[in-house]
């Protein structure tokens, strides 16, 4: 087995969180200095429930029927309840990869020490994962307050030997795959179950799932976007480094120094230096730092928050041991993930529908001075004609998937829990609108391609030629019709994977600077 990761409540940095949200993530170990302080916050907890004051999720039941006592000699049976009436979500499993994420980013929560929850909670959580059984979490049924409750209560019922996991490539009973692994079922104690199905880390883990592939998307969109402007044979005039100093915004500055990267050395641009008759390039050419840059600035902006709510504590009431307090609150609300899932629904759209106004430039012959459809012989031949399509038809179903989430609050709990943050979907929704915005950035990949062709013997720069040979590995250029269904399946995985961008990562610092830290 590699060596465990070292895990530091409270101070995962992006860069660990990127090695956690790996399709196999490497096995943890927790940083003993947090078990002092988890000790004493679950000492303070027993305090309370053998007190007899009334202390909500700890001798009281829940939600709108917080003022309901609960007696001492079923405080246990209360917690164990408490995990098997939420898990009632819908639909289908979340994937391992988040889930692992999950059950890392709740146990790194319960590490802070102020939840009240026995040591030995937050290492069956971590047995979990550094045994490789993953909860079987459907993705649907959580409103984002009070907390991820129904997907959270799925992960954590396989502590106490219920539910169902993936384990082995085997989806089974937790009972089963416990007795497998050796590991113990958990007997749960006051408030465990409260803490272990309040939080937002299911939210969380989705929304940084969905900030890697983004940041990955952007990285290709902006190099398709440079190959666009080489094959539309437009100017690079507009990413002049004094333009975009003078605005300031540090996206556009970083994303425009990208593009000249991207293009210095094409001969395609020598080509038409001089008597070129146009005077300005359209909008999806010339305003693309402009674009791709805000949009930068928002990865960066959800990335700062993000980092802050993996190293949350966001379950209730919390325990503050050292004065002796537990203090009910609202942590569970989810409203930062939900605003920051938004903003970066729209950035992907707007990613995805710039992308394809290339596309559609691409194929007019009026504007991009290249054969109509891409194609030598149009009118026996499509060329590209429905492959744009295709593209619009994506980049339209974007626009509906942006609507914010967060504004669609509806009220649960008997009207107890009357605003909720709706951050689980609009986390979730951006899969769907990436893999759409990948499919269109892959389109405009293989249209600018293809534009090349008909400009050779030319060359484009030395990183963009890099891009075309990755490109043609797996979809030959297209010089009658054919279907294009699977090279765009091909290109598609080039660019979610993130292998367009590796293709340049040996000497391209411009590129790098678009990614977050």
């Amino acid at each position: 087995m590699p060596d465990k990761e070292l895990l530091i409540p409270g101070q995962l940095s992006m860069a660990q969180l990127r090695r956690l949200c790996a399709v196999v993530p490497p096995p943890v170990r927790l940083d003993d200095a947090c078990r002092p302080g988890v000790r004493a916050s679950a000492a303070l907890v027993h305090q309370a429930a053998s007190s007899g004051a009334a202390v909500y999720g700890v001798n009281t039941g829940f939600g709108k029927l917080a003022n309901t006592r609960i007696a001492r000699e079923d405080l246990a049976i209360l917690q164990l309840k408490l995990l098997r009436s939420h898990a009632v979500g819908v639909g289908e499993p979340l994937s391992r990869r988040v889930v692992h994420l999950i059950l890392l980013l709740k146990a790194a929560s319960l590490a802070r020490g102020y939840s009240g929850v026995r040591e030995e909670v937050i290492d069956a959580l971590l047995d979990l994962h550094n045994h490789g059984i993953c909860p079987v979490i459907p993705c649907q049924g959580s409103v984002g307050a009070s907390g991820d409750l129904a997907p959270l209560a799925h992960l954590c019922l396989p502590l106490i030997g219920e539910g169902e996991v993936f384990y082995k490539d085997q989806r089974l009973p937790a009972a089963a795959a416990l007795k497998q692994a050796g590991l113990p079922a958990l007997q749960l104690s006051a408030k465990e179950g409260l803490a272990l199905i309040n939080g937002t880390q299911v939210s969380t883990a989705l929304a940084l799932d969905a900030l890697f592939a983004t940041e990955r998307l952007l990285e290709a969109a902006v190099i398709s976007g440079a190959l666009t402007l080489d094959a539309a044979r437009g100017s690079d005039g507009p990413f002049d480094p004094r333009i975009h100093a003078v605005r300031g915004q540090p996206g556009q500055i970083a994303c425009a120094a990208a593009y000249r990267a991207l293009m210095i050395g094409s001969e395609i641009r020598r080509s038409h230096l001089d008597n070129d008759d146009r005077v300005q390039d359209p909008y999806c050419l010339r305003c693309q730092p402009q674009v791709m840059g805000a949009c930068l600035d928002q990865l960066r902006y959800a990335a700062r928050v993000l980092a802050i709510e993996a190293n949350a504590v966001t379950d209730n009431p919390l325990v503050f041991a050292d004065e002796g307090n537990l203090l009910s609150g609202g942590n569970f609300h989810a409203e930062p993930v939900a605003l920051v899932c938004d903003a970066l629904a729209v950035a992907i759209a707007e990613i995805g529908a710039i992308t394809e106004r290339r596309i559609a430039m691409l194929v007019d012959t009026v504007v991009s001075r290249l054969p109509p459809f891409l194609t030598p012989d149009a009118g026996l031949n499509s060329g590209f004609m429905i492959v744009h399509v295709t593209a619009a038809a994506l980049a339209s179903e974007n626009k509906s998937l942006a609507h914010p989430a967060s504004v669609d609050s509806l009220p649960t709990s008997a009207n107890q829990e009357d605003h909720v943050s709706m951050a689980t979907f609009a986390a979730r929704r951006l899969q769907p609108m990436l893999r759409n915005t990948a499919h269109i950035v892959g389109i405009e990949l293989l249209a600018a391609a293809q534009g090349i062709e008909f400009l050779r013997p030319l060359k484009s720069s030395a990183p963009l030629e890099r891009v075309l040979r990755l490109i043609r590995i797996v979809s030959p250029a297209m010089m009658e019709d054919r279907s294009l269904a699977r090279d765009m399946e091909a290109v598609h995985h080039l660019v979610a994977s993130g292998d367009v961008a590796r293709a340049l990562d040996a000497d391209m610092p411009e590129l790098h600077a678009l990614r977050l830290a």
